[in-house]
């Protein structure tokens, strides 16, 4: 079965997925949202992809370098062996900054014996929408396309040009490399230099890892789960990535295929406070900037979305010519979603931007920029908390009033409080205190269904939604509240399939949903620990960790039946989330063990 047997590889600048029989499928130069390079993802026959070929004989297995981004695939038949080392360059330069050029290196090392192999190097230029041709030059071999515009891309080896590009069978003799870039290099690569980057590399994704705590239990989860966020992290604005692809499906076959390389405020909120939590602020304090950047009126509203260099028109288009994957059309660019009104996503900032003050006050750059967005926000909320949306799940129909974007208007309102507090503006607190309380009032109110025993998907429903377990979550209600407590048991009675989570199974713009959505589980695995359910709690996750695919790494959704992963990927809600149980309960591990010590 195809898992989505991927990894990923970057550099904060873009990403590569390899699967594992080391074939790049997927690549996008020179940044995450530009067209593809690689794209057989997304169509098998037309898509262009790198790989090699090697005869039956051999064996392929795959695994990261621990704590790096660097992917290692080993090709060994017994007798004649060699390893693949991928990763995009990205290490501390001279001047402070980094360097992260838009490029692959494919470092070869030779294990034992003669291996052989044949390479596949078909790029496809421009979502492979006309012809790629491809050029052995004196230094490199140069594909370019003129088809809707002009692209370019060079490849240099260490190995014969020539029977790369035909095709031709290549013995290792030694290490040796392919450099496949965007721009042409001013100084010719070797195979030393090619070893110099991958081990600044690996020294650069070390000491990244080593400022992610160290957990009693789950922490390779946890620091895989690290990496896969920061490497949906865009250096250059501060934007985080929903996840690395687009229009990898929800279901095979069907059309919830969206493109997913763009910065929702909601995503990227939730990782950067996850990320901050494990101590790496630097992501937290560029996103920040990255937010600050956008709101230069003080009452604009933001959007839901915008793309990575804070591009506001992400116009959505579909390129009939992919045939998609699996054979799941339509494929499409850009994201009609972010025209939508959503208003929980000024609670999800105002609760980022609160972490981040609470956590990091001392040195907080532009408070005051922060204090004038917080006020901006309270204005907003203030104006529009009681008119409906399109909620989290971002229904393409009518507006509601769902229950989420109601606590995530109280959240936005308490946080606002709570920065009010930090900055010493005990006016506003005064102010702001009748709204939080009203809004609450209106959701204990309006939200809570009698007859179903629980919190519904929105004002009047009877139809649940696994996002409303957030509420504990935000502080909105208490874990051990009677109310909270049948609601987590009404959502396991009606959306749990074998322990995986609808969203809600109410139809909506595209029918029935028909996979479950990774992060909701995570969400109900968290709210079990929460309300004293540990051990079911822990038996769900360690299942659900079972259904990752061969490097541990998550998209959007799994299907019931086959358990294969659906969706984008990797998915940065979906790792988020692991981390946020991880930590829960390796904190409660912790905990026993230190009750332990005592009583010995």
């Amino acid at each position: 079965m195809d898992n989505l047997d991927y990894g990923i590889i970057g550099n904060c600048r873009s990403a590569a997925l390899i699967s594992k029989t080391g074939s790049i499928d997927w690549c996008c130069l020179p940044e995450f949202d530009s067209s593809s390079v690689f794209a057989k993802l997304l169509d098998e026959e037309i898509g262009g992809s790198f790989s090699f070929t090697v005869n039956d004989n051999y064996e392929v297995n795959q695994q990261y370098i621990e704590h790096t981004a660097l992917l290692l695939t080993t090709f060994s038949d017994g007798e004649n062996a060699f390893e693949v080392y991928d990763f995009m360059p990205r290490y501390h330069n001279i001047e402070g900054g980094y360097h992260a050029p838009p490029e692959i290196v494919r470092y070869i090392k030779l294990i034992s014996g003669r291996p052989k192999f044949v390479v596949d190097y078909n790029p496809k230029l421009e979502y492979a929408l006309g012809e790629t041709k491809t050029y052995v030059k004196h230094n490199f071999v140069a594909s370019l396309t003129h088809a809707e515009k002009f692209d370019t891309v060079f490849l240099y080896t260490s190995f014969n040009k020539n029977a790369v590009v035909e095709g031709r069978e290549i013995e290792v003799c030694e290490d040796g490399y392919f450099l496949m870039g965007y721009n042409e290099k001013i100084f010719q690569p070797n195979t030393e230099k090619m070893y110099l980057e991958m081990e600044r590399t690996k020294v650069y994704w070390l000491n990244w890892s080593n400022h992610t705590p160290t957990y009693r239990k789950y922490n390779a989860e946890i620091s895989r789960s690290a990496i896969t966020l920061k490497l949906l992290s865009y250096d250059k604005s501060g934007a985080v990535l929903a996840a690395a692809t687009t229009s990898l499906p929800e279901t095979i076959g069907e059309v919830r295929n969206w493109d997913y390389r763009f910065c929702w405020i909601r995503d990227a909120s939730m990782v950067v406070k996850v990320v901050s939590e494990l101590g790496h602020k630097n992501v937290a304090r560029r996103y920040l900037q990255f937010i600050i950047d956008l709101i230069p009126d003080k009452d604009e509203k933001l959007q839901i979305m915008y793309g990575i260099n804070k591009e506001k028109n992400l116009t959505e288009e579909t390129l009939d010519h992919l045939s998609g994957y699996k054979g799941s059309k339509p494929v499409r660019v850009g994201n009609a979603a972010y025209v939508q009104r959503q208003n929980d996503i000024y609670g999800i900032l105002m609760d980022v931007i609160y972490e981040q003050l609470d956590k990091f006050s001392t040195d907080i750059e532009n408070g005051e920029e922060i204090w004038t967005i917080t006020k901006g926000i309270v204005w907003i909320v203030e104006k529009h908390w009681k008119e409906a949306d399109k909620g989290i799940w971002e229904f393409r129909s009518e507006d509601k009033h769902f229950t989420f974007s109601k606590v995530l208007c109280w959240t936005a309102i308490d946080r606002a409080i709570k920065v009010a507090k930090i900055f010493n503006k005990h006016h506003k607190i005064d102010k702001w205190k009748p709204l939080r309380d009203e809004i609450w009032a209106d959701i204990y109110e309006n939200a809570w269904n009698d007859e179903v025993q629980a919190f519904t998907q929105s004002y009047g429903s009877k139809h649940l939604d696994a996002s409303v377990l957030l509420m504990e979550s935000y502080g909105c209600i208490d874990a051990k509240h009677e109310k909270f407590i049948s609601t987590v048991e009404a959502i396991e009675k009606e959306l749990s399939n074998d322990g995986l989570l609808y969203r809600y199974k109410n139809e909506d713009d595209f029918g029935l949903p028909s996979s479950s959505f990774t992060v909701c589980t995570f969400w109900f695995v968290n709210s079990l620990f929460k309300i004293g359910q540990e051990e079911k709690a822990m038996e769900y996750f360690d299942r659900l960790l079972s259904y990752s695919n061969h490097l541990g790494l998550f998209s959007e959704d799994i299907d019931f039946e086959s358990k294969r992963l659906l969706g984008n990927f990797p998915q940065a809600y979906s790792h988020l989330a692991l981390i946020e149980c991880a930590i829960n309960f390796s904190k409660k591990h912790s905990e026993e063990k230190i009750l332990e010590s005592m009583r010995e």
